[in-house]
């Protein structure tokens, strides 16, 4: 197959997997990772899936966004930090009239995340922690203690509607939703994705490894629109969008 992104500049990308021009409300662009037969890791973290393609798109996505949404579990697992202010980074989000790096919101039932996490401690701007009234009071104290925003967004579990409604309160509306399964299986149950941005790695991995999407069923399932294709050294990168 052709390889489409030699012919793609940084420019060019910025245009493809821009957000929509004047926002009123919080729009979900969700990035993911799969192997060709559906894996959404390899020995149980998704960076054994990645290329080079896949990881310049992955950091446009950052530059690009208000705000990093992940759920707590990924972030654990990936061993997440702060989104860094390279100067790439800063340079591009500058001329974009954005922030010099755009938060984490980190989705937590239970509040399980510790303090001194490097997701709440190493990052340049505070981590924002969304969880609901069930979640320990103590450890919703503990986070802001440790400089982490608290978000209460629901009673026994986190709302999807009301996290991004607090997000929107924050003028946080270019949403890049970087997983996992369960907090994306939240969103397409409440018809909330506008965007999947899907690398498809040319991988066969077998396993019992996960799906992308795993958890609350919709009443139906939605039709996305298929707006870009490019392909380099067989990693294809897809970006569909809800026909809305």
């Amino acid at each position: 197959m052709t390889d489409q992104t030699a012919q793609v500049d940084d420019r060019d990308l910025e245009r493809l997997y821009a957000y929509p021009a004047n926002l009123d409300r919080p729009w979900v662009q969700a990035h993911f990772v799969s192997s060709v037969d559906g894996a959404v890791t390899v020995a149980g973290r998704s960076g054994g899936l990645s290329s080079p393609a896949d990881k310049r798109v992955f950091a446009l996505s950052r530059d690009l966004a208000d705000v990093v949404l992940v759920g707590a579990g990924t972030a654990l697992i990936e061993g997440y930090h702060g989104v860094k202010p390279r100067e790439v980074r800063v340079e591009r989000r500058k001329r974009l009239g954005l922030s010099p790096v755009p938060p984490l919101a980190v989705v937590t039932r239970r509040c399980s995340i510790e303090p001194d996490a490097p997701l709440v401690t190493d990052v340049s701007v505070a981590t924002i922690v969304v969880t609901c009234e069930a979640a320990p009071a103590q450890r919703r104290k503990a986070l802001g203690d440790a400089g982490a925003e608290v978000v209460v967004a629901g009673e026994d579990a986190v709302d999807p509607h009301r996290a991004l409604a607090a997000l929107d309160e924050r003028g946080l509306r270019r949403v890049s939703c970087e997983g996992g399964p369960t907090l994306f299986a939240a969103l397409i149950a409440e018809d909330l994705v506008d965007e999947l941005c899907l690398t498809v790695s040319p991988l066969l991995t077998g396993g019992d490894a996960g799906r992308i999407a795993s958890g609350a069923l919709p009443p139906a399932p939605a039709r996305m629109r298929l707006d870009t294709v490019l392909c380099e050294d067989d990693t294809l990168l897809l970006r569909y969008r809800r026909p809305r």
